[in-house]
């Protein structure tokens, strides 16, 4: 998440205008889901999970600075991992890498690349979900590396897993009806810059995106939660579409029993995260979204946030959260109502 335009405070914990769970859920509309089987979440393995946190946020990535031959260690990782579950890029000749040119953004002189995977869908293929979490941090500084394991090595290694998921079910036979594109962006922290020159260059029509779920930063528990960590922040996702709102909440009370909080979520809060992380570049584009969350925790911006620091269990049902979001999305038989 981008430190420049996140200002953390006590009143973003005290906030008293917050909106709460049972809040949300009173205006959402009542809906039913699909039959997500639960022994689909074992598609979905702890250990993996871990493995390849450690090296994505490890020294030898050096950060993952945007724009730097840095990034490149990351954007080549990711390649090579979607290679092995052969998932092929989204370009049209298989490309994984979308190049923004250098000088495209002030604040990335050098070239950028976001990573686009795709599986496509078996019914209505043009339609389709992205799920996106940024792939870049914020490098070394003052002699130090800033691995940014949860910010947002978490969500990056959360949306691997998303998709070898949506694979191992190919695989048996459960193609998706509708496509998934799974879209990693870099330059988040100079801005939301990858999304934006995604969304603005994209390699499919915006009007065919019925959702995006965007996951920046859930693998640590905040301040507030410590003696609750079995939750996750959604924000954003009533603000298009309330049935999507709806999902979340169903699929939650079906399967997980996280505490969804909707603090940061509420229109008047003063952090303004609605705007804050890559989700927004679809919002503003009339795409349905959710950004998923901890919050902020002591090591935010720091070279201590590290691997051994997360809660891989927590990040593991997390991820798994957002596949079932998926899952349904991309099998249900109408695409998302907007309001």
């Amino acid at each position: 998440m981008n430190l420049k335009i996140l200002l953390l405070s006590f009143c973003s914990v005290i906030f008293s205008q917050c909106q709460s769970q049972n809040e949300v859920k009173n205006v959402l509309p009542k809906i039913e889901t699909l039959d997500f089987k639960p022994e689909y979440l074992e598609l979905i393995d702890s250990i993996e999970v871990k493995k390849e946190l450690y090296v994505y946020a490890g020294d030898e990535m050096k950060g993952r600075e945007a724009g730097t031959e840095n990034e490149a260690l990351a954007t080549d990782f990711l390649v090579e991992k979607y290679k092995d579950l052969e998932i092929k890029g989204a370009g049209e000749n298989g490309d994984y890498l979308q190049a923004i040119p250098k000088g495209t953004f002030r604040a990335m002189e050098e070239v950028g690349h976001n990573v686009i995977a795709k599986i496509e869908g078996s019914e209505k293929p043009d339609e389709y979900i992205v799920i996106s979490a940024h792939l870049d941090h914020v490098g070394e500084q003052y002699g130090e590396i800033f691995n940014g394991a949860d910010d947002n090595g978490s969500g990056t290694i959360a949306i691997l897993n998303i998709a070898k998921a949506f694979k191992k079910l190919e695989q048996k036979g459960f193609k998706p009806k509708r496509s998934l594109i799974f879209l990693h962006v870099t330059g988040e922290e100079k801005g939301l810059l990858g999304s934006k020159y995604y969304v603005e260059n994209s390699w499919f029509p915006l009007g065919n995106a019925v959702a995006n779920l965007n996951i920046d930063m859930i693998g640590r528990v905040d301040e507030k939660h410590q003696n609750q960590p079995n939750y996750l922040y959604l924000i954003g996702g009533t603000r298009l579409s309330k049935e999507l709102g709806s999902i979340a909440e169903k699929l939650n009370e079906n399967h997980f029993g996280l505490a969804l909080d909707y603090t940061y979520d509420a229109p008047d809060h003063p952090e303004r995260l609605y705007y804050r992380s890559d989700h927004y570049n679809f919002a503003k584009n009339n795409i349905p979204s959710i950004f998923f969350f901890n919050g902020i925790h002591e090591d935010y911006h720091k070279p201590t946030d590290t691997a051994d620091k997360i809660n891989y269990p927590l990040l593991t049902k997390r991820t798994q959260y957002v596949f079932a979001i998926a899952w349904e999305l991309a099998n249900r038989k109408e695409r998302l109502k907007l309001d």
